[in-house]
């Protein structure tokens, strides 16, 4: 019997091979109960270019309560893609490590994609 962590990474191993395939620069998001993160990580895998999280002290001022909501998320998705722009970063593959495209994943998605970067 699979746990659930064991299953959310089986599903996200296709999509991170698909990208692998492509070489093309990953946005990848992970979350918990209590903060989300997102990291630009290089097309060849090799490297994480740059992180955004709830944890980060500039993040954690603007936040109202916990980091594990949709307005913390919308945060972190609108600074990484500030960091992603300012290091000439445009184009990225959205990895969403197999969480369902909904709630905090699709609010950080869509405030990279207002924010300037295309997936």
């Amino acid at each position: 019997m699979l746990t659930k962590k064991q299953t959310r990474l089986r599903r996200a191993k296709a999509t991170r091979a698909r990208i692998a395939r492509l070489e093309a620069t990953r946005l990848s998001v992970h979350r918990s109960n209590a903060h989300i993160s997102a990291s630009i990580v290089s097309g060849d895998g090799a490297r994480v270019l740059m992180t955004a999280s709830t944890m980060e002290t500039e993040v954690r001022q603007q936040l109202q309560g916990n980091g594990g909501n949709v307005g913390a998320a919308q945060i972190v998705g609108r600074r990484i893609a500030e960091k992603a722009r300012a290091a000439g970063i445009e184009q990225v593959a959205f990895d969403r490590a197999g969480f369902q495209y909904h709630g905090r994943v699709k609010a950080l998605a869509e405030a990279a994609r207002e924010a300037g970067l295309k997936f």
